[in-house]
């Protein structure tokens, strides 16, 4: 029995030497992979094109206005803009600017105002120098300047060439325009002769400019474009003997007599129109305001060699939201195509050499035409060039002097005494 437990026990100990080990099982290991991909989605984006729009501030009411908007209208669809223009006297714009840009704010984005004005402001403006270079060669007029920067472009010009009259009145009563002061004064003498006349010439009055006009127009006439330019400089006193000579020899005697007392210009036009007073002293601007231009004539002062040009300035205020827009606009504006735009509503005369005399309307090419006569059709204007508040006073000593002739020489000294230092 032994021996067979003995053995059998042998057996199972060769059995399980034959059995392989047990091998342990590895671990599993799950590796996840995160593929990332790009995916391109097209889309469509619609991008809204914001058009500026432009406030234009400008002198010109009615029928000036009138002229001056299709200006605006061909700029708006060529540039692809929209502009609104407002009326603002220069005189009331000097009032109103200065607290505006104070604020650093402007109530537009191109504003029309005085020379002098603006070069005393020239910090407040946009410097326009690359703007001008562009056209520079082919205008008659300066630009503003300080400094060789230019911060103001000169726009269309307006003249003041002398006393307006119907043709149709002058060919009824058998009148003929004078050629010498003599016969300036004879007619004025038939003028005040024909029955429902009130005076030979309607005085045109505003703040005083109407009037200031027709002075210079003598001083002119009898001092020569040099006075006019030599009174401007300060090289020349208000009471100089040759001065007072032209006001008391000259003008002063046709006060009361021949002048009526000072009418709102724009009113005026109607009461000349319908024949109540025979002449009327006013810019070329005034084909623009009467019912039939056609039947305009206009002479000067027997024996002139220049009358007073000049222009409307415009800028850039430094605090406009849209200055490269309102660039582009100064830019049509002053082209030979935004020029001539112009040109043809009449009212104005282009301030550029390469404007064909027949863009303009009839009375208007007459005008042009007359104008290539005189030696010095742009002489300076004497109170917007010396400006500030002494303009002011010589606009208040003229209305002073129309109505109280006898005053001329406390007038002169006035002007004389106040008339600033350059």
């Amino acid at each position: 029995m032994k021996r067979i437990g003995l053995a059998l026990v042998i057996l199972m100990l060769a059995l399980s030497a034959c059995v392989p080990a047990a091998t342990p099982t590895p671990e599993r290991i799950v590796e996840t992979r995160v593929v990332e991909r790009t995916v391109e989605v097209e889309k469509t984006v619609e991008v809204t094109k914001v058009i500026p729009t432009l406030t234009v501030i400008g002198p010109w009411a009615g029928a000036e206005m009138d002229q001056f908007l299709p200006v605006l209208k061909a700029a708006e669809e060529k540039l692809g803009m929209k502009i609104q223009y407002r009326i603002y006297r220069a005189e009331d714009l000097s009032q109103v600017l200065p607290p505006q840009f104070e604020a650093k704010q402007a109530p537009g984005d191109v504003i029309f105002m005085w020379e002098w004005w603006v070069r005393e402001n020239k910090d407040h403006a946009v410097d326009l120098t690359d703007l001008w270079q562009k056209e520079a060669n082919q205008f008659v007029l300066q630009p503003t300047t300080v400094d060789g920067r230019v911060y103001a472009v000169p726009y269309v010009l307006f003249v003041k060439p002398g006393f307006w009259y119907k043709k149709s009145f002058f060919q009824k009563h058998n009148l003929q325009p004078p050629t010498t002061w003599e016969e300036f004064l004879a007619l004025l003498d038939k003028i005040s002769a024909i029955p429902g006349i009130k005076k030979a010439i309607i005085t045109g009055d505003g703040v005083g400019w109407p009037i200031s006009d027709i002075v210079e127009h003598f001083l002119i006439t009898f001092g020569g474009p040099e006075l006019q330019q030599n009174l401007i400089a300060g090289k020349v006193r208000f009471t100089d003997p040759q001065v007072r000579s032209i006001f008391a020899e000259r003008l002063v005697p046709l006060l009361g007599k021949y002048f009526s007392d000072p009418v709102e210009w724009t009113q005026a036009i109607d009461l000349w129109w319908n024949e109540e007073y025979g002449l009327f002293f006013m810019g070329n601007w005034l084909t623009g305001m009467v019912k039939d231009p056609n039947d305009l004539g206009v002479f000067t002062l027997p024996g002139a060699r220049g009358v007073v040009g000049g222009t409307d300035w415009a800028f850039i205020p430094k605090y406009s939201e849209n200055v490269e827009a309102a660039k582009q606009l100064i830019a049509f504006m002053i082209s030979k195509e935004g020029m001539e735009v112009r040109a043809k509503q009449g009212g104005k005369l282009a301030s550029r050499k390469d404007i064909p005399p027949d863009v303009y309307p009839p009375a208007d090419r007459a005008l042009a035409e007359a104008l290539a006569k005189v030696e010095q059709p742009t002489v300076p204007d004497l109170d917007d060039a010396v400006g500030g508040d002494w303009q002011r006073l010589f606009w208040d000593q003229m209305k002073l002097l129309w109505v109280r002739p006898q005053a001329l020489d406390s007038v002169l000294r006035q002007l004389d005494a106040k008339f600033p230092t350059k």
